[in-house]
């Protein structure tokens, strides 16, 4: 047989072919949809965390902000652990960005504060040194679409299977569960209760006040969704 395939090159190329195919099959396969899988302490989105994510797609913040630390030591230093696939499990699209003009903020949550993004997000120069940011004092009284956000919600667990209303792993061994709404006056009335927690942690009374009234201005939005990157 292997003379008959020595003899017979083009058979010898499928031959091998098949057994790498093969190979990649049982080897390969099987560690790309492990580590596609949620890792321990990744959840879904809140309705207002995707509502603030919709605030950072909508002004191009991933424009200049990449969420993807590579496992280099420069990096990691600077920016925490390395990004694993598992952790983007619940992100459609993907914000990993293709450049850096402003640092990497896939886990700002573990270093910045509500306070510090309330700051930075009305005047950029005032608190970073020579930043090139703009102000973006806007946010501060459009409104957040709750709306979408709780319809993007709906769609990513009928057709993506997000577990919403159920038990996810946390990395101090506990659980935690994000609770998906039955209405829209329900998303709407979680979502502005979690905006309330944000709202406590800022200075801008005009946005305190906007969410006593009810109201949730998408720089409230923006910062519940920077402090769920971790």
């Amino acid at each position: 047989m292997f003379h008959w395939l020595e003899k017979h090159p083009f058979f010898f190329a499928v031959g091998v072919f098949v057994v790498i195919a093969f190979a990649g099959l049982i080897e390969i396969v099987p560690n790309f949809a492990q580590a596609s899988r949620p890792v321990i302490g990744t959840k879904p989105y809140t309705t207002l965390e995707l509502a603030g994510r919709q605030v950072y797609i909508k002004n191009s913040c991933n424009a200049c902000h990449s969420q993807l630390i590579r496992p280099f030591k420069a990096e990691t230093d600077r920016y925490g652990h390395y990004s694993l696939s598992g952790e983007y499990a619940y992100d459609r699209p993907f914000l990993w960005g293709s450049k850096r003009t402003g640092p990497d903020l896939h886990r700002v949550g573990n270093y910045r504060t509500t306070e510090w993004h309330e700051n930075h997000m009305m005047d950029p120069a005032a608190i970073v040194q020579g930043s090139i940011m703009p102000a973006y004092p806007w946010m501060f009284t459009n409104k957040a679409d709750i709306d979408t956000a709780f319809a993007e919600q709906l769609t990513d667990q009928q057709f993506f299977g997000v577990p919403y209303n159920k038990p996810v792993p946390m990395k101090d061994g506990t659980t935690q569960t994000v609770k998906l709404a039955k209405s829209v006056a329900e998303a709407h009335a979680d979502a502005l209760a979690e905006a309330k927690e944000v709202a406590s942690k800022m200075k801008n009374q005009d946005v305190k006040d906007a969410v006593a009234r009810g109201e949730i201005p998408e720089i409230v939005a923006l910062i519940a969704y920077l402090n769920s990157l971790k």
